[in-house]
């Protein structure tokens, strides 16, 4: 500032400067290092929330949450088609879900490869479900000709026509079972042996010339009573069933049956009874025969 020069005198005017300082960012308060500061401690807090979550998840549990921060790309083109449209952007005759309109989201060449074709069932089976298909209508064909050949050489041999109503045929979603029953009257084995009754052996021999030039899997399951041993350590239903159905595999393998037919060999004790109110009935004590569908190359 300029100040006056005293009266009468020809001096020049003094000068004073008056120098101001501004102390920047208001000394102790705020300042860009909280911020880096507070950067810095989200970060180790999320770093230590990853190590966590690593030491506390299995593989498959650490999978599912990579899957969920990343979808794939097949679900976001799936999502993506026609999501905004009336219908699912379809039209009412439409199969695919996808847009048909010009406004609609989503495209079909994202999701369908060019040129692709196929049916309503292309891509929803099994690996050679169709061959499958074809050879399952061949083996109820097969079954129901065995059926008629066995249920033949019974009446046909007198001393085997008493066990008619000691055999079943079964279909099931499996193949088609041959129960060999007890009853009142009549034990397949001898009373808790093993050992078939010899009219018992001549109609596993005559099942297992039936069955021989098949190409079906077997499996053979015991099955008893509910009645009890009086000393169940040394001998019980579990072993009874299990060596039944190990006496029948030796029988129709000693009869003709190829070995390698043989799938599974079961004891199921009194678990799966045939009379389901009496557990102890005798029709309960039985062993099944049953011929397995069998199953294309490309299903093994």
């Amino acid at each position: 500032m300029t100040a006056r020069a005293p009266h009468a005198a020809k001096q020049p005017p003094k000068i004073i400067v008056k120098k101001i300082y501004v102390e920047g960012g208001g000394g102790h308060h705020g300042g860009a290092w909280k911020v880096a500061y507070a950067d810095f401690v989200t970060a180790m807090m999320a770093f230590f929330l990853l190590m966590w979550l690593l030491g506390a998840t299995n593989e498959k549990q650490r999978k599912a949450l990579a899957d969920y921060f990343a979808p794939t790309l097949i679900e976001f083109k799936q999502n993506s088609a026609g999501s905004n449209g009336l219908l699912g952007g379809d039209a009412l005759q439409g199969k695919d879900n996808y847009p048909t309109m010009a406004k609609q989201t989503g495209t079909r060449s994202m999701t369908i490869p060019a040129g692709a074709t196929g049916g309503d069932n292309v891509g929803t089976g099994q690996i050679g479900s169709l061959k499958n298909k074809e050879m399952a209508v061949e083996d109820r064909k097969g079954f129901a000709k065995m059926k008629a050949e066995i249920e033949g050489k019974i009446r046909s041999n007198p001393g085997l026509t008493k066990l008619g109503k000691q055999v079943r045929f079964v279909p099931t979603r499996e193949g088609m079972r041959i129960d060999l029953m007890d009853d009142a009257d009549y034990s397949m084995f001898a009373v808790g042996t093993t050992n078939f009754v010899p009219d018992a052996a001549k109609l596993v021999a005559l099942v297992a010339q039936s069955i021989a030039d098949s190409e079906n899997p077997i499996m053979v399951r015991g099955h008893t009573d509910s009645l009890r041993y009086g000393d169940p350590t040394n001998m019980n239903n579990w072993m009874l069933s299990s060596a039944r159905s190990e006496e029948t595999r030796r029988r129709l393998v000693g009869a003709g049956v190829p070995e390698s037919r043989f799938e599974r060999i079961e004891g199921v004790a009194d678990r799966e009874p045939l009379i389901v109110n009496n557990p102890a009935d005798p029709r309960n004590r039985r062993v099944a025969i049953t011929l397995l569908y069998r199953k294309s190359k490309l299903d093994r």
